[in-house]
């Protein structure tokens, strides 16, 4: 029995259902960590002396920086995470949530990657669409009715180009048909697939100077003797704490 994950509302996704969602496969969840679970990661989170500062970073086509502060869990930073993320992560990583994952993304034997991003008042992610590179991404919110107010932002937008867009530009807000807040908010994840439609946001956010939004992504890979080792690497580090 799994401590954190809820594989039954995970399983519950219907693989066709997510193929054919419009305007490119992703899927909004509740409840896929289990309600205990995911009060003890928001009142875990890592804390921000940890991250390191992306603020300015020029991003390809000329597309807005995504300024955040982000943390990415290795072997080497594994020690100075919270136990119950150390956790978390070693259920991630074993092969139930893994083949859920290579169905819904029609991948074989995907690896991940991990970490974490706060972003603070003024931040936003300009529309993009994820690196050639990955199958897609699975986003976990952290931000609850007790420490943020949904006027200050903070959704991930699904944005629907109509086919017209280049995913090497950097076009505006404006010049999408149609614009799709996820549930962000709360415990609910977004599960978002990588194509040269999969164009994905996040508007300007707008919230007190001690407040940051919240995520904690996975990044879905093709699978590689690199990520394989590396995650055999974190189960075994799992297992000296």
């Amino acid at each position: 029995m799994t401590k954190y994950l809820d594989f039954k509302v995970l399983e519950a996704i219907d693989t066709k259902t997510y193929r054919n969602q419009k305007p490119y496969p992703w899927v909004n969840p509740e409840k896929l960590i289990k309600d205990e679970a995911y009060e003890l990661l928001r009142k875990n989170m890592p804390d921000v002396s940890l991250f390191e500062q992306k603020f300015g970073y020029t991003r390809r086509a000329g597309q807005k920086p995504h300024d955040r502060y982000s943390l990415e869990y290795t072997e080497e930073n594994a020690a100075d995470i919270p136990e119950p993320w150390r956790e978390f992560i070693a259920e991630l990583c074993n092969d139930r949530y893994r083949e859920n994952i290579a169905r819904l993304f029609d991948a074989r034997k995907p690896e991940f990657r991990f970490h974490w991003h706060y972003a603070p008042t003024g931040c936003s992610v300009s529309p993009h669409c994820d690196a050639k590179r990955e199958h897609g991404s699975h986003l976990f919110y952290f931000n609850s009715e007790q420490d943020w107010d949904p006027a200050w932002g903070g959704e991930t937008l699904v944005l629907d180009d109509g086919g017209r867009l280049d995913c090497n530009s950097a076009p505006e807000f404006k010049d999408f048909d149609r614009e799709i807040a996820c549930r962000s908010m709360g415990n609910v994840s977004a599960i978002l697939e990588r194509s040269n439609r999969g164009w994905h946001a996040v508007r300007e956010i707008n919230c007190p100077e001690d407040r940051m939004r919240k995520i904690f992504i996975i990044v879905v890979n093709p699978g590689s003797m690199f990520w394989k080792v590396r995650d055999r690497l974190i189960g075994k580090k799992m297992q000296r704490f």
